[in-house]
Order: structure tokens, then C-alpha cells, then sequence
């Protein structure tokens, strides 16, 4: 297997996790300013403490389990990601159809994207560290 096609797969699942771990990270440090790039306004009290929790929480597993998945070789740390992710999109197209929400194709269309690279991606590096 021709170990630089191998790196460079590597290198493009490695972009989006820590993309992901940023956003996290992010959500941590500074909540105001990621807020409004995600459509959100900061809530206060229990609310913000929810919004804080729950989305670094979010962004931070996606972005640890890829890298895992990429460190490691074994497919099953994609899993969750590639399912999150799925469902995410899925969610953002539910929203728009049952709760008149704003169609979220911009942010739709990376969700499936990645999710899509992650999958066919663990295959092909996992697949490699058996061949």
C-alpha cells in the first residue's frame, strides 16, 4: 500500500476532528463568540450552563473519537462520530420540515461530507493496517 496516499488520507480525516476540538475548545474559552456562528444566542444561568456543557461536549467527542480513530487504526472510534453527525443533519432537515426552522444547507452539507469521509476514510486506513 503506498504509505503516502495512506499519510494523505490521514491528513484529510485529521483536518475536520481538529476543527471539531477547536469549536469545543471554543465553547469553552469563548461561548459569545462561537454562539453566533452556530445560530445561537448565549443564554444565562441554568440555560448557558446547559448550552456550554452540552456543545463542547459535543464538538469535543467528535473531534477526539476521529482522532483516536486515526491514531489508533481501529474503525469503531469513527462510529460515533459518522452517527452523530448523520444525525445531525438529519435533525437540522426535521427542524426545517416539521418546525418551519431556516433550511440549514450550509451547515447540512459539511455534517454529511464529513461524516461520509470519516466512513469510507476508516475503511480504507483500517483496511490497510490489516493488509
Amino acid at each position: 500500500m503506498n504509505s503516502k496516499l495512506l499519510n494523505f488520507v490521514r491528513i484529510i480525516m485529521a483536518l475536520p476532528a481538529l476543527l471539531f476540538i477547536l469549536i469545543g475548545l471554543r465553547w469553552i474559552i469563548d461561548p459569545a463568540g462561537v454562539a453566533p456562528e452556530f445560530g445561537f444566542e448565549l443564554m444565562t444561568g441554568l440555560g448557558l450552563s446547559s448550552q456550554i456543557g452540552d456543545l463542547s461536549a459535543y464538538f469535543l467527542t467528535l473531534g477526539l473519537c476521529a482522532f483516536l480513530g486515526i491514531v489508533t487504526k481501529k474503525r469503531f472510534w469513527f462510529y460515533m462520530p459518522v452517527i452523530m453527525l448523520g444525525l445531525t443533519a438529519f435533525g437540522r432537515l426535521m427542524a426545517w420540515l416539521i418546525h418551519h426552522a431556516d433550511f440549514a444547507g450550509d451547515m447540512i452539507m459539511p455534517e454529511i461530507i464529513i461524516a461520509l469521509l470519516w466512513y469510507y476514510g476508516s475503511g480504507y486506513i483500517c483496511e490497510t493496517k490489516r493488509g
